[in-house]
């Protein structure tokens, strides 16, 4: 295409691009690759370059432009028909990668030996057969779960790894083997075959298939690669393997290929994304034409200065400058505070606070973090303050599945007639307890007018026809609740919460399967049990010295239920960064920078810092005027509280866009932890990152906001031996009043240092 010649006759829509955005748009003579910054109007960029292919005379249906969501998609087209019309636009190939192969497939399929309305299996129609495939094996169900067996079945398609070649790969054989899974193989050309007796492929095969479809008929890849005068592909740096080999099949003749992305974006590894993608592209197709939008159109100078500082320290990118025109704004605010519950409590405040003032309304403000774990805390403080929240792209914390199953062992070791947590519960995790026992267990409790609790524990009395497997397999679940019953005489509710979730299988079950989804179930688990403990601390606070499950799940059902929020009703919105990626708010809260939060344990074991740090980048540049980066120095984690070491990305940003700020208001209470005390958030100055499970100084001494004044009190001294009902023997190390209260710390023996309100804490002299 002679661009000087176009460029005469030039649509007046170019007008609205910047001079390098109408240089992208308008060079359609070879390979094209658009590096787009945060904030730089890469949308408007591919928008426009295929309108300007349309204006040029190229038809619709030769055109194909690959994106990574319907949305994405749709706002695309609708645009395009905005600047050319409807009639030009309405033939473009158009959409994911999955629909658009999709088509291809269906009309191709006897090449593949498949009819041509074959099904799609979604991922539970897929682990739904793959658990009937280890059934008929008759391997361990415990072992060979559905999840672990999908994760293998999809990385392997993704890399193009056939059922013969796994079994060939002495390398993943041998995990294979270390994870006690070695019949994958076997379990992965079965899966093939029974899917093709069935005509059905997964989603996987989408792309699978369409790789083997040009690869095995060489005149079908030729055929398509004249069909398309022009590919185009969005999010770039998302592609993995798979569909970076599809796409050179498709121009590796006239290489007619304009790629958009952003390399200091890429986050989506753990999903196969390969960011060499992008970045080997210019090897790929040696002709390539490089441009780089790097005005960001969205935020403040100061918040583009701050996200360069940081990204620039990784190796692996393209360089480029990204700059803002923009106002040069506040300075990124660094929140430091003694608790991840005072983090939450933080944000919650200085949410209300900025909705208070006007300074925007609660659909401009976003909390984002690394896991879905963190949420609850959030959630808690938000409702605390009456602010509405919607979880973005996840269910609330409450409404997740593992929640909900740990909630429901709860519920039934308080209440044995709650026939719904007894349905939910009673072959979670698998027993061996299936649909037609419990068919047969509901309709003896309809039969009998009894409970069905009654039935399980007696099964033979209501004249239920049973093996004498599953019998025992009831008496054996009927057991473990007679323990829990023990248990519950003798322990709070978080010892009580925690032993139920650890006998009952639920933990144990989601560790097994050691795929990501599983890992971040269990987190979950882990922090519904901090927040048992939390709200057990708050009572003996409040005086409560037994916390019961009960009062904890009364709290609970009201937490939940929780009014409906019409869609255009003001909200905040929470959410994974993961799950922030294009989106955009005048306000952002980053909750818990720290080690091991970002960059996460698994990121540090397996030396992938970089894509980390990218996430705090993209985390940084989803907002417009004003972030908030906040941690905590101490965070309750795994049943018990672990000193946080900051991020060590925090020391990556300049220091120059960063607003140092103390925030006294949250200093009421002491927090003790393993005799480091400390009375107020400290301003955060210099870290040291890389030294885990150890406090960092931060080079300033911490303050105190208020003297303690040190008393006498009658019967007790410092020095003096007590016996605290919880926490047992210890010595008092000091008397004070504090607030208005009198106050004792304690050296306890076992549970160290604490700080107690003398009214509450019942010390008993020995």
């Amino acid at each position: 295409m002679n661009n000087e010649t176009e460029y005469q006759s030039a649509p007046a829509f170019l007008n609205d691009l910047s001079d390098v955005q109408r240089e992208a748009v308008t060079y359609n003579d070879g390979p094209t690759l658009i590096i787009a910054g945060a904030g730089s109007g890469k949308t408007r960029v591919l928008t426009y370059k295929i309108a300007y292919l349309l204006h040029c005379g190229i038809p619709a249906a030769r055109i194909m432009a690959l994106t990574f969501t319907n949305k994405a998609a749709n706002e695309m087209k609708e645009r395009i028909s905005n600047l050319v019309g409807l009639k030009h636009a309405r033939y473009l190939h158009m959409g994911t990668f999955h629909s658009v192969f999709l088509k291809i497939l269906r009309l191709e399929a006897e090449h593949l030996g498949y009819n041509k309305d074959f099904t799609i299996y979604d991922a539970t129609d897929t682990k739904s057969l793959l658990k009937n495939i280890v059934k008929e094996m008759g391997l361990d169900e415990k072992i060979y779960k559905p999840a672990a067996l999908y994760d293998r079945i999809s990385r392997a398609k993704n890399n193009v790894i056939s059922p013969a070649q796994y079994a060939r790969d002495s390398r993943q054989t041998s995990l294979d083997r270390k994870d006690r899974l070695g019949r994958m193989p076997e379990i992965y050309q079965m899966y093939v075959t029974r899917c093709r007796r069935a005509n059905a492929m997964d989603f996987d095969d989408l792309l699978y298939y369409t790789y083997l479809l040009f690869d095995q008929n060489p005149e079908l890849q030729r055929y398509y690669q004249e069909r398309f005068d022009y590919v185009l592909v969005d999010e770039y740096q998302d592609t993995n393997p798979l569909q970076d080999l599809i796409i050179k099949q498709l121009v590796i003749r006239h290489q007619h290929l304009c790629v958009v992305g952003d390399d200091a974006q890429s986050i989506y590894s753990f999903r196969g994304a390969c960011i060499e993608n992008i970045l080997q592209f210019r090897t790929t197709y040696p002709s390539t034409k490089l441009f780089k939008l790097e005005e960001n159109y969205r935020s403040t100078q100061n918040i583009v200065n701050a996200a360069n500082s940081l990204i620039w320290k990784n190796r692996g990118q393209i360089r480029k400058e990204v700059f803002s025109n923009k106002e040069k704004g506040e300075q990124l605010h660094l929140i430091d505070t003694a608790t991840d519950r005072k983090e939450a409590e933080y944000i919650a405040e200085t949410v209300y606070r900025l909705k208070r003032k006007n300074t925007c309304d609660y659909n401009q403000m976003a909390v984002l973090y690394r896991t879905r774990a963190q949420s609850r805390a959030l959630e808690e403080a938000m409702r605390a303050y009456g602010i509405p929240y919607i979880i973005y792209g996840d269910l609330s914390f409450y409404q997740r599945k593992e929640i909900k199953d740990a909630l429901g062992y709860l519920r039934l070791c308080t209440n044995r007639n709650d026939e719904e947590s007894l349905r939910r519960i009673i072959n979670t995790p698998a027993r061996g307890l299936g649909d037609t026992t419990l068919t047969k267990l509901w309709e003896a409790a309809r039969a009998y007018d009894t409970t069905v609790w009654k039935v399980v524990c007696n099964p033979l009395q209501y004249d239920v026809k049973i093996n004498k497997g599953t019998q025992k397999k009831l008496a054996d679940f009927a057991s473990m609740f007679q323990v829990f019953d023990q248990m519950r005489h003798q322990l709070d509710a978080y010892e009580l919460a925690k032993d139920i979730i650890k006998h009952s299988g639920l933990g144990e079950s989601l560790l097994a399967d050691k795929d990501e989804e599983s890992l971040s179930r269990y987190e979950n688990l882990q922090e519904l049990l901090n927040g048992i403990h939390e709200f057990v601390e708050l009572k003996k606070k409040e005086g409560n010295e037994s916390a019961t499950l009960a009062e904890f799940l009364a709290e609970v059902s009201l937490l939940t239920d929780m009014d409906t929020q019409e869609d255009d009703q003001p909200h905040i919105t929470l959410m994974t960064i993961h799950a922030a990626k294009g989106l955009e708010f005048h306000t952002v809260f980053v909750a818990g920078l720290e080690e091991q939060i970002i960059p996460s344990p698994r990121s540090i074991s397996e030396n992938d810092i970089e894509e980390e740090r990218r996430l705090l980048y993209v985390a940084i540049t989803r907002a417009e005027k004003t972030c908030y980066l906040t941690y905590a120095r101490c965070r309750f984690r795994n049943g018990k509280s672990e000193f946080a070491t900051p991020s060590r990305f925090l020391s990556d940003i300049d220091s120059r866009y960063l607003h140092n700020t103390n925030k006294q208001a949250f200093s009421q209470e002491k927090t003790s932890f393993k005799g480091w005390i400390s009375d107020e958030p400290v301003t955060h100055t210099q870290h040291k990152p890389h030294t885990p499970n150890k406090l960092v100084s931060t080079g300033q001494a911490y303050q105190k906001t208020e003297e303690k004044k040190h008393i006498s009190v009658e019967g007790l001294s410092v020095g003096c031996r007590v016996h605290h009902k919880i926490f047992g023997n210890g010595t008092i190390s000091a008397i004070f009043e504090e607030n208005g209260n009198i106050k004792a710390e304690v050296n306890f023996d076992q549970q160290g240092k604490k700080s107690l309100l003398l009214k509450f804490a019942k010390l008993e002299r020995i």
